[in-house]
């Protein structure tokens, strides 16, 4: 388990998977996603049994919040992990998902990315740390730029999204621009 300030991240468990349904499968959710498509238990079943075949660096991992400090309940709330790690140019895009709409905009998801980074580059030694973003989720873009991400380029009007095109921001962070906290 890897411990932060009222956020844990841990191994996904089979017994996860009906709240990754419920929430891949709610419009608002998965918005900032690149899901279109109703997703059923089953196909959650083989994307986790398929991912268990993967290094076990790019896993992802659940993400569980400590809402109240002065109460041992701990929230699985979503996920985050990194993918594509290049071990020779030391880089891996990152990805995080806050499925439980009821612990949005209360800061946990830059909780949970702080967390993933000093992860990434303290104990994986990576040097650059990137990701995307479509440019509606304004949310998002704000969690990563108090994360230190900063803007790199662009892909212009390259993901369709709720008929209309969007363009998809890539943001990055090297490891000499961050701050340990």
């Amino acid at each position: 388990m890897i411990i932060g300030d009222q956020i844990r991240l841990r191994a996904i468990e089979k017994e996860d998977l009906p709240s990754f349904v419920k929430w891949l499968n709610d419009p608002e959710v998965r918005r900032g996603l690149e899901l279109i498509m109703p997703l059923s238990l089953a196909e959650e079943e083989e994307w986790f049994t398929n991912m268990l075949k993967r290094s076990p660096f790019e896993h992802p991992l659940a993400i569980e919040i400590q809402p109240d400090l002065k109460k041992e309940d701990w929230i699985f709330v979503g996920n985050c992990g990194f993918i594509g790690i290049d071990w020779q140019n030391r880089l891996a895009e990152m990805g995080i998902h806050i499925g439980e709409k009821a612990y949005w905009n209360q800061g946990f998801g830059t909780k949970a990315l702080l967390l993933l980074m000093k992860h990434g580059f303290k104990n994986l030694n990576l040097h650059r740390l990137w990701l995307r973003v479509f440019e509606t989720n304004q949310r998002a873009i704000r969690s990563y730029e108090k994360a230190g991400f900063t803007l790199e380029g662009k892909y212009r009007e390259a993901q369709y999204l709720e008929g209309k095109y969007v363009d998809v921001m890539i943001m990055s962070v090297l490891r000499t621009e961050w701050q340990d906290t």
